[in-house]
């Protein structure tokens, strides 16, 4: 998928179905500390979890009504905790500064999406969370930068968490060993996407991006509302961030997840503290085309840090490794030369790619499906 950084399909993981799954229900608020979800009213849900140390919000990053869910949820609990922070896992530690200063209204909107390298350290349409820039800037909400440099964890990834010295950690403890459901699953999901890392490193990446996220939360638990944006990937079942925050000795911690009509089976006892269910709406425009790759900036070029079995790049003959240096004509340097490509591309186009696959190069042509 566009846009996500390394290892950011496991944000869309599925854990395996308990059997007391049910039907989607009417749109609304569920809890889930019961055996079967049950309807709460947003009142009640809302004052219990503004008075707990941290609350997650979930989120799919490319659906635009979780933001606009995440959003609500946000103003609501704001009303009742108006001291709290807002982090983000969309932007790494080093970008702590620019948010400071957007929160203090010295910047504009392109100024700020300019400076954080928006296209760079996440990718996904701007639009979907500016409302949330905003609103943290209007009430002068301080914004946390929650995420760690992608170089860390495929640093983990391909030499395992010892074997990381000390000094390129970020300043991060080691993550609290992952359940066996979390481990599992990740398992499944390597298997699944033919990882070429070992397992147990495969793990380890994942848990030091949740032990990055529940570490930057830790420290604005003392009188504040601590809520993190993050992937609900990282928040299910409370195998992610809320494991290490509670690790961490965070044990005051709210989940709250959004889930439509294609995963409300999803939400059964454990799964999260609540879910809101979402209404089914029309589709004003087909969703932009999309590869099945994920992207890194490699010098002056973009590399495929991973193609997705079965996807169009796959089918294409795109492989993980390539640097694509052209795109319909026209130079590709920096990762938004690629993703706008891309997004400009109508459904049952073609698009060619200049591909550099060590030291040759490669002329593929990707063939968007036509509308259905």
């Amino acid at each position: 998928m566009w846009g996500m950084r390394s290892f950011a399909w496991l944000f869309f993981a599925v854990l395996p179905l308990t059997p007391h799954a049910q039907d989607c229900p009417a749109p609304g608020w569920l809890r889930l500390d019961g055996e079967r979800p049950a309807a709460v009213a947003p009142g009640a849900l809302i004052a219990d979890m503004a008075s707990r140390d941290v609350v997650l919000l979930g989120e799919h990053h490319d659906e635009a009504d979780d933001h606009r869910w995440q959003l609500q949820t946000l103003a609501a609990l704001h009303a009742q905790r108006p001291r709290m922070v807002l982090g983000f896992e969309a932007f790494p530690r080093r970008v702590q500064p620019v948010l400071d200063k957007w929160v203090a209204g010295k910047l504009t909107a392109a100024q700020f999406l300019a400076e954080v390298k928006w296209d760079e350290v996440w990718n996904m349409p701007a639009e979907l969370y500016l409302p949330l820039f905003e609103f943290a800037r209007l009430n002068r909400i301080p914004m946390v930068a929650l995420n760690v440099e992608r170089k860390l964890t495929e640093a983990v990834a391909a030499k395992g968490w010892d074997a990381l010295p000390e000094a390129e950690r970020e300043g991060l403890s080691r993550p609290a060993p992952a359940p066996k459901p979390y481990a599992d699953e990740l398992a499944r999901i390597h298997k699944e996407h033919k990882g070429e890392m070992p397992l147990a490193n495969f793990i380890q990446a994942q848990q030091t991006w949740d032990r990055a996220m529940a570490q930057a939360l830790a420290p604005h638990t003392s009188g504040t509302l601590a809520v993190g944006i993050i992937g609900s990937g990282h928040l299910r079942h409370g195998y992610g961030v809320p494991l290490q925050l509670r690790d961490l000795g965070v044990k005051r911690v709210g989940t709250l997840l959004p889930v439509d009509a294609s995963r409300c089976k999803e939400a059964v006892a454990g799964f999260a503290d609540a879910v809101f269910v979402l209404p089914e709406r029309a589709t004003a425009k087909p969703p932009p085309p999309r590869l099945g790759v994920q992207l890194a900036q490699d010098g002056d070029g973009v590399r495929l840090a991973e193609v997705t079995s079965g996807s169009l790049a796959e089918r294409t003959g795109l492989r993980k490794g390539d640097i694509v240096t052209a795109a319909a004509g026209k130079p590709v340097k920096r990762m938004p030369d690629l993703i706008g490509a891309v997004r400009a591309q109508p459904e049952g186009t073609w698009l060619p790619l200049q591909v550099k696959r060590g030291a040759e190069l490669h002329e593929l042509i990707v063939k968007f499906p036509p509308a259905q």
